[in-house]
């Protein structure tokens, strides 16, 4: 896995999910998904260092993106927290408004260690009670994916020291096994939280409808037509894909 560098802010995932398993919802700006997923000031922020080089390539070989990329000056995909509060973050966001998912995240922190800066561990969530975790205002389907997704990471069930030697379609078959993940969510952890370069989420309507707007001028655009754009991108698929975001949503919330 490529290494990566400090920088100052960090930038949103897309539109949230809205199942496990179905996860197509409003293009990015809509939703931001970082209003979900705060991590703490104290951990450090990094940005991809192929990202330069990524627009070089990128602005070479398609129209598109030499006219895009311009546009976005200084704007980097950059990205900070660990990965089971990230996780975490993203089951508790499912199908509630970004308000509604940082009043029951803020409940559910404290639930850990109330009056305290609270560390988000799996054993800590482990060892609440599910009637404790419902006081936070989660739904017992929330809370069963909650608690699976910290066994998984108890168990080491989740190779989390290992992937930066594992392909993407490896982490995303680990992550799409806890219950709450899906395909799209697991994509958009790949892009977001371990920055990998050349992730292409055909079930993203947000980057569909970019394509469509972008390359079709605004025609409907099939999953072929889309995949056969991306494959042009490679080996930075995750680069094109966040620049046609930020063509629908200019302004990313930061995190």
């Amino acid at each position: 896995m490529t290494s990566s560098r400090p920088t100052a802010s960090a930038r949103s995932w897309p539109g949230r999910a809205s199942s496990s398993r179905t996860a197509r919802r409003a293009p990015p700006g809509f939703v931001p998904e970082s209003a979900v997923m705060i991590p703490s000031p104290s951990t450090s922020l990094v940005m991809p260092d192929y990202w330069d080089e990524a627009c070089k390539h990128l602005v070479r070989r398609d129209r598109v993106m030499k006219k895009l990329i311009p546009r976005f000056g200084e704007a980097r995909l950059q990205t900070r927290g660990d990965a089971f509060t990230t996780l975490a973050r993203s089951i508790i966001g499912q199908q509630i408004s970004v308000k509604s998912a940082q009043s029951v995240w803020g409940r559910f922190v404290a639930l850990l260690q109330p009056g305290a800066d609270p560390v988000v561990t799996p054993p800590a969530v482990l060892a609440l009670t599910i009637d404790t975790m419902r006081t936070a205002g989660l739904s017992l389907r929330k809370v069963d994916y909650l608690r699976d997704l910290a066994q998984h990471f108890v168990d080491g069930a989740v190779h989390e020291t290992s992937w930066a030697d594992m392909d993407d379609e490896a982490i995303i078959d680990e992550l799409v096994a806890i219950r709450g993940i899906g395909r799209w969510t697991a994509e958009m952890f790949l892009i977001f939280h371990l920055m990998r370069p050349n992730v292409l989420p055909l079930d993203d309507v947000g980057l569909i409808k970019g394509i469509s707007l972008n390359y079709f001028s605004g025609e409907p655009v099939s999953r072929a037509e889309a995949r056969e754009v991306g494959d042009a991108w490679a080996p930075y698929r995750t680069v094109a894909t966040w620049y046609l975001w930020r063509s629908l949503d200019p302004l990313p919330a930061d995190r």
